[in-house]
């Protein structure tokens, strides 16, 4: 079945525009209810839940037979061929300190292959979106990554598991790597970060333990604005491992990485 990236995209937009006006609407709330997940630091708001729900609603009231993963719970199987994968807070630490690194992250799969991204940085004012082959842009405007082609100069990004054991591994994995790099940078936001290195903000970005409502969105912003965007070893985006980068600076980069026995950290 054909579908049209642009119809699609259009979607995506005002659902992720709606989305990120209901963080905005939650942002001061002192009465926020707050839970935890997989660890004490692994937090889930009821304006993530909120978020989630408007933004299946949306999706598929106007596409009934698409799919819909989201990091709330959402797993819907369809019979379309597409497949949205949704983060309705990429960063809700971030959100709940009011610290302006966070997003409302949605892309899409057809038939399995990656087929744009939108990601909306409230607090930024930035909307990124891109779809294969199109070209990525920022608030209308074309975007490419950096030029830089000296990884002594590169600017990093990169985040951390919540675990406090792999937290710990890869604060080792980092202190081995920052002195190779010009710096490093920890916003707290996959999609962010990965729309960084897409808009030239940072010259790339890696990270271990990522999920796909994490990547799905910012990987295909990063990859049309011209990073190479996958794993260690050349395959694709993973949990495993994600990394994005210029083409200069990538393969410098991932052999420092796995000297330094990143993927395992």
């Amino acid at each position: 079945m054909a579908h049209d990236l642009d119809d699609l995209l259009a979607l995506a937009v005002g659902v992720a525009e709606q989305a990120a006006d209901v963080l905005l609407q939650g942002l001061h709330r002192t009465d926020l209810h707050v839970e935890t997940k997989s660890s004490g630091t692994d937090m889930v708001t009821e304006i993530d839940r909120a978020a989630e729900i408007l933004i299946v609603e949306r999706l598929l009231g106007s596409r009934p037979h698409d799919g819909v993963l989201g990091e709330e719970g959402t797993d819907q199987v369809g019979t379309s061929g597409v497949r949205w994968i949704i983060d309705p807070i990429d960063g809700t630490t971030n959100y709940l300190y009011g610290f302006p690194g966070f997003s409302v992250s949605i892309g899409a799969e057809i038939d399995g292959a990656p087929a744009l991204g939108v990601v909306a940085v409230p607090l930024h004012h930035d909307l990124f979106t891109a779809t294969t082959g199109g070209g990525a842009f920022r608030n209308g405007a074309p975007i490419h990554v950096s030029t830089e082609t000296d990884l002594s100069l590169a600017l990093l990004a990169t985040g951390f598991a919540y675990d406090p054991a792999r937290r710990r591994r890869q604060a080792d994995v980092l202190a081995r790597v920052i002195g190779s790099v010009r710096d490093i940078r920890r916003v707290g936001a996959a999609s962010v970060d990965l729309c960084s290195v897409a808009c030239g903000r940072v010259d790339a970005y890696y990270e271990k333990g990522l999920q796909p409502w994490d990547y799905a969105a910012g990987a295909v912003i990063a990859a049309e604005a011209g990073a190479r965007v996958g794993d260690l070893d050349g395959g694709p985006t993973s949990p495993a491992f994600t990394l994005a980068a210029p083409a200069a600076l990538w393969s410098p980069l991932a052999e420092l990485l796995l000297s330094v026995d990143a993927a395992d950290a």
